[in-house]
Order: C-alpha cells, then structure tokens, then sequence
C-alpha cells in the first residue's frame, strides 16, 4: 500500500485467534465400542457425499456406498498369545478415528455454524495416514473450505495430499496436513456465508486400477486468525500515520527504511507495542522525509 512517497509492509505472523467449533471433530461419535470388527461405517455430524451414477456395489464386493466412510476403535497396542496389534495411531486425539475409501467422490462434509467474516483467514487441518489398504501410490485426497450458492458447494481453498512414502512413511502416525483461505474481503461472494469444510478422496477418476485402499483421519481443527496488516494511510503535518491490524493483545515491532532492499538487520526500530484491541493506530513522528517503507512484524 503506498500513499505518497511512504509505502508500508506486513510481514507474516500473527497470531492466532483460536480454534473454531467442528462437531464430531475427533471421530468419537457414536462409540463403536471396543469389540470386533472395530469399526463402523457410521459418523454423527458429519455427512456422506452422495453416490454417484457410476458406482454399482456389485463390482464392489458387494459394499453399499454408505459403507465407504466410517469409523474405527484405535486399538491399542498388544500382544497376546493369539494376536498381536501394531497399527495403533500414537497421536489420534481420542480413542477413534475414520476411514474413507479411496474412490472417485468419496467425500464427508459439513456446513458450520460460524461464518467467513472480513478481514479474517480460516485454516483447516487434518490429521491423515495414507496407504492402507495397498493404497496406489499417488493416489490422491483434498481438503476444501467452501461455501453454499444455494445448494452448490463452492470452493474457497483447497488442496490437495499424495500417498507417498515420503508423506506417510508409517501407518501408526497421523501426518497434519492444511489448507487456508486468503483473508476474507468484504466484495468476495463467501463473506459472511456459512462456512463448509470437506474431506474427499479424489484418485484419478480415469483409472480405475489405481483405486482401492483407504484412508485414516483424525483431529479435524478449524482455526480463525486476524492476518497481520497495515491499513488506512495518512500524512497530517508531514507525519505518516497508519492503522496495524492483528490479533489482540500481539506484540509487534515497527520497522521502517528508505530502501526496500535492505536486510532486515538494517531496518530501523521505531517501537515495540503491544496490539490490544487489535486495531493499533500508529505515528510516526519524523517529519520532512522522502521516499520510507515501513514493517510491522510479531516481535521476537
């Protein structure tokens, strides 16, 4: 943003504002118990794509579409004289997890309660083991943040995972993998709007022998932060004066240089403050300068 000869920057690094409500988020619901099979295709708040044309059970083995999510007891380690268990998750919050086939258009979603609100970044995070079940290597998953045009889910964000050994080199630990919107800007179409979090399978649709195996996931987290930025620029009587937005209470540093190029080291400190409210109006109090940039960063 620049007005006049003075231009100003935002380093990443704000804080975050906290972890936003996601029903069901760790798999516990419903207790599936802790007998055998050890798993269910059942999950409450969560909801199921729909079945497409394509998919017919008896080239399937039989299995319904409603049977390719699920949930399943982590079952902890143990041997005995009969059997011996080593796929327990050693960092699954909680004592379940789900699993998703690894199908074209498998999908589980949900509509939120909060809201994309301006100004704001949502992450998503996802807690994934992939492989299992001799999974294709480059097999495919994504994870999107949405919002409904009347019925129709539109993408926000989204990215997308690959089974690889590299990514998964173990199938007893989840790996955390995200996705993040841009700050919400009032003229953007989701603003406001409910937000939607998915997590889809999405192996190559036109390669049916890559299909097959299945995904686990777990610790499902959605977190709202205030991106730090500079906003409303003035001169009044020859001083730059701004606005530094973040999340309360956030220490940050003021840095300013004439030449943009310069290292870090070599920008000069004009204050460490403390962002309260989260809208910290700022001046700086030199006057009669030409061409400054100016920084605020989280301070060390």
């Amino acid at each position: 943003m620049t007005l006049g000869l003075a231009a100003m920057l935002a380093l990443a690094g704000a804080s975050r504002a906290g972890v936003l409500y996601v029903p069901n988020y760790d798999f516990a619901s419903p207790d599936i118990g802790t007998n055998s099979p050890y798993a269910a295709p059942v999950l409450e708040d969560w909801q199921e794509s729909a079945q497409p044309s394509w998919y017919d059970p008896a080239y399937f083995g039989g299995s319904p579409w409603s049977d390719l999510v699920g949930t399943f007891y982590n079952l902890p380690n143990f041997t005995n004289s009969t059997a011996t268990n080593s796929s327990y998750i050693d960092n699954c919050d909680g004592v379940q997890a789900a699993f998703m086939f690894a199908l074209p258009q498998v999908a589980i979603f949900q509509d939120l309660g909060a809201t994309f609100d301006i100004g704001k970044t949502y992450t998503l995070t996802a807690g994934l083991i992939g492989g299992g079940g001799d999974m294709a290597a480059g097999s495919t998953f994504q994870l999107s943040l949405y919002y409904l045009d009347g019925t129709n889910m539109v993408t926000v964000a989204q990215t997308t995972v690959t089974n690889t050994q590299d990514n998964f080199p173990t199938d007893t630990h989840l790996v955390d993998f995200e996705v993040q919107s841009p700050a919400v800007k009032a003229t953007d179409p989701w603003a406001g709007q409910n937000i939607g979090i998915q997590l889809l399978a999405t192996p190559d649709p036109n390669n049916p022998e890559a299909w097959g195996g299945y995904w686990d996931m777990g610790n499902v987290t959605l977190v709202e932060t205030t991106p730090l930025n500079l906003i409303n620029p003035a001169l009044t009587n020859g001083q730059m004066q701004f606005t530094v937005q973040s999340e309360p209470n956030t220490v940050l540093q003021i840095l300013a240089a004439t030449n943009l190029s310069l290292p870090a080291a070599n920008w000069t400190s004009l204050a460490t403050l403390t962002n309260l409210t989260g809208n910290l109006p700022f001046v700086d109090s030199a006057t009669g300068l030409g061409q400054r940039f100016y920084v605020a960063r989280p301070s060390p």
